[in-house]
C-alpha cells in the first residue's frame, strides 16, 4: 500500500477505535448532560462554549447546531460561542490577561441555570480553568470536555466529558462527535421525547416555587 494510503488508514482505524471507547465509556453521562441541558433549555436559560484553538472551533460549531438547526426542524435553541467577539477578547486580554477571556465573559452573561461547555484537550488551559470557576460561582452548570486524564478540569466540572488519549487531533475528532451527541438529543428530549424531562421541570419548578 502507497505510505500515504497507510497513514489514512491507519489514522481512520485510531479514530474509529478511539470514538467506540469513547461512547461505550461515557454514553450514560452524555445522555445525562443532554437531558439537564435539554431542560435549562425548556426553563429559559442558555448554553455557552468557550475554548481555543480548535477547541475554538468546536465551541463556535456546536453553538450553531442550536441556534440554527441540527437534524431536525426546530426552533432555535439559546447556544452562545464566547470565542467570537473579537473586540471582547482582544479588550480583555489587553487590559488584563488572556487567562480571563472567558470568565469575564461568563460573569457578564452568565445566569444561575445556564450551562458552560469547556473545551481543552488538555485539560489545562488557563483560560478555560478560570472560566470554569466564574462559571461554578456564578451557579451555572459546567460541562467539561477534556483529553489525555483530564488535567486540571475535573473538579471544577459538575460533568467530565473525557477522551483518553494523547493525540491532539483524534481527541479534538471525539469531541465534535460529542458535540454532535449532544445536539442530537438535545433535540431528542425536546422535541421527540418531552414526557421524559417534563417531570424534572415540574420539580425544578416547585424547588423554585
Amino acid at each position: 500500500m502507497d505510505n500515504a494510503l497507510q497513514i489514512i488508514m491507519d489514522h481512520a482505524a485510531a479514530g474509529a477505535r478511539l470514538r467506540e471507547a469513547f461512547f461505550k465509556k461515557e454514553g450514560a453521562r452524555i445522555a445525562a448532560v443532554a437531558k439537564m441541558m435539554a431542560v435549562a433549555l425548556a426553563q429559559g436559560n442558555k448554553i455557552m462554549f468557550c475554548g481555543n484553538g480548535g477547541s475554538a472551533a468546536d465551541a463556535q460549531h456546536i453553538a450553531a447546531e442550536l441556534t440554527n438547526r441540527f437534524m431536525i426542524e426546530r426552533p432555535p435553541l439559546a447556544g452562545i460561542a464566547l470565542t467570537t467577539d473579537t473586540s471582547a477578547l482582544t479588550a480583555i486580554a489587553n487590559d488584563y490577561n488572556f487567562d480571563f477571556v472567558f470568565s469575564k465573559q461568563v460573569q457578564a452573561l452568565g445566569q444561575p441555570g445556564d450551562v458552560l461547555v469547556a473545551i481543552s484537550t488538555s485539560g489545562n488551559s488557563r483560560s478555560i480553568i478560570e472560566a470554569l470557576i466564574a462559571a461554578r460561582e456564578r451557579g451555572i452548570v459546567t460541562v467539561g470536555l477534556s483529553g489525555r486524564k483530564g488535567g486540571e478540569m475535573p473538579p471544577f466540572c459538575t460533568y467530565l466529558l473525557n477522551v483518553e488519549a494523547e493525540h491532539t487531533a483524534l481527541i479534538q475528532e471525539v469531541h465534535i462527535s460529542a458535540g454532535h451527541m449532544l445536539c442530537r438529543l438535545i433535540d431528542y428530549y425536546l422535541f421527540e421525547n418531552v414526557a421524559e424531562i417534563t417531570p424534572l421541570l415540574h420539580n425544578s419548578q416547585e424547588h423554585s416555587d
